[in-house]
């Protein structure tokens, strides 16, 4: 007999997710901050430059030192 879409790890994950909810649990996330990805002259690839505000992605471009910015919640 063929798998449903309701069987497997996805739908196992969903059943405990929803059982801990009935319980009362709540699910322990890390808080998501707002990343800098960008090029720069040492690394023309895509790369992690900081985390907002330790990195200020406006200063950043102004000053031309990095390009194609780009902001991405990311857990730290």
């Amino acid at each position: 007999m063929p798998k449903g879409y309701a069987e497997g790890p996805a739908a196992e994950e969903a059943e405990r997710r929803l059982d801990e909810l009935e319980r009362g649990i709540e699910e322990d996330k890390e808080p998501e901050r707002l990343a800098v990805y960008g090029a720069t002259a040492e690394n023309p690839e895509p790369h992690l430059l900081g985390w907002v505000p330790d990195v200020d992605p406006d200063e950043l471009f102004a000053s031309g030192k990095a390009w194609g910015l780009r902001l991405v919640r990311r857990r730290a």
